[in-house]
């Protein structure tokens, strides 16, 4: 009788590659994939560990999948796993923990303990994060993330990943191309670049982030890519002008600011002050827009934290303005969560929940404003959009080069096109 896996990715668009790696080793093995929602032979998840949140929602799902599937093999990667491997272990039900390094050996670790299910494996070595686990998402018919990086060093302050992640890494740009040209032959047209640290690709073969993207533009095949989240320090002037020129590349940036205050940044141990990240925006839409398209033309998401260990009244006051003044498409806000084994952790100047709930109440209507602000502003704008095979009510949706989201009636013919329209 065929096996049966189910796979769960928390966190991150990064885990979310891996796990679609993951997957097709055991396709390629013979089982047969199902909804976490059914009884299934082997459950795996994979992990984030951003939040204390996070860990409890792994703690919860691992409960509920023994539930529904006493006898299951429940093998767990990822970040809460690289982390905190004996929290997991403590949990009823899980029969692998493995951490980084280990994440392209879960099938062969499944079908051992298939053979003898008499103890657990764990391997989670700290020290032992140095090799990259090639990965990238399949199984969409429009878009596909591809992992170009892995680790970082620049120990943020309020940061556990480079402790989980290990230090910046990355394989070299022909692998990258070659699996590059594998998800074109799926049919794909778009590709999302991501990573820890997706800016500081080169840091072990030698080769710079301007190069990677001048060789996967070349990619025959793939007609968009994405790049995810990216720190400003590294988004250089050259990349910016290069994409700018009339590449592959989109005028789509998730950028993380973090903070409008600049003690808080400096606190954060962020590698830009205010006055940087703003001038950053500004050469990136002087590049791409012309005066008539000013806040229209480019999307940036930016990240935003609240509540940091000291951020009084004022030091938020400062970011709302900053933000207001800086007008981004779209916020992603995370109040603070405390991390151990981190500088901002161990501060007596914890910011109690009831103000970063107010704080974070605030910026979400502040993004709810600027984002229905760009939406109106690329109303009439005629633009191509990339449709996706989501059917919910009779409609489906695609998204523009600058992320805007295009609802039409299903057509399935359309699915993976890219269709001119007038927004």
């Amino acid at each position: 009788m065929q096996k049966r896996v189910a796979y769960i990715t928390l966190g991150c668009k990064l885990n979310f590659a891996e796990t679609s790696t993951i997957a097709r080793s055991f396709s390629a093995a013979g089982y047969q994939t199902v909804s976490q929602r059914q009884q299934a032979d082997v459950y795996v998840i994979n992990t984030c560990s951003v939040t204390e949140h996070a860990d409890k929602k792994c703690r919860n799902l691992i409960r509920r999948l023994h539930k529904i599937s006493p006898e299951a093999i429940v093998a767990v990667t990822g970040c809460y796993a690289q982390l905190k491997p004996q929290e997991i272990l403590s949990v009823e039900g899980v029969d692998i923990v493995v951490g980084a390094e280990y994440k392209g050996d879960l099938l062969h670790l499944v079908q051992e303990l298939e053979k003898d299910r008499s103890k657990c494996v764990y391997s989670c070595e700290r020290n032992a994060i140095e090799s990259v686990f090639p990965a990238y998402s399949s199984g969409e018919r429009t878009r596909s993330f591809l992992k170009v990086q892995d680790g970082c060093d620049y120990f943020c302050s309020y940061c556990t990943v480079p402790i989980a992640r290990g230090r910046s890494r990355n394989v070299p740009i022909s692998t990258l191309v070659s699996q590059a040209k594998e998800i074109a032959a799926a049919g794909i047209k778009e590709i999302v670049l991501t990573g820890v640290n997706t800016g500081d690709f080169g840091k072990t073969t030698g080769e710079s982030f301007l190069d990677l993207l001048k060789a996967l533009n070349d990619v025959e095949g793939i007609e968009r890519f994405r790049i995810s989240s990216i720190e400003p320090n590294l988004l250089t002037p050259q990349t910016v002008e290069w994409i700018a020129s009339g590449t592959k590349f989109l005028p789509h940036f998730h950028i993380p600011v973090q903070s409008g205050c600049d003690k808080t940044l400096k606190e954060m141990h962020r590698r830009y002050d205010t006055s940087a990240f703003a001038e950053k925006i500004a050469l990136i839409r002087a590049a791409m827009e012309s005066p008539e398209e000013r806040f229209t033309k480019v999307f940036f998401g930016i990240d935003v934290i609240v509540g940091f260990p000291g951020e009084t009244d004022e030091d938020f006051e400062q970011t709302y303005r900053f933000l207001s003044e800086l007008r981004p498409a779209f916020l992603h806000i995370f109040p603070y969560s405390r991390r151990i084994g981190t500088l901002a952790a161990d501060r007596k100047d914890q910011v109690q929940e009831s103000v970063k709930s107010e704080r974070e109440s605030r910026l979400q209507a502040l993004c709810e404003k600027l984002h229905t602000e760009f939406l109106a502003a690329n109303a009439g704008r005629s633009a191509k959009v990339l449709f996706e095979s989501t059917e919910k009510g009779g409609m489906m949706s695609g998204y523009t080069e600058n992320y805007v989201k295009v609802p039409r009636k299903f057509d399935k013919s359309l699915i993976g096109q890219i269709v001119e329209v007038t927004i």
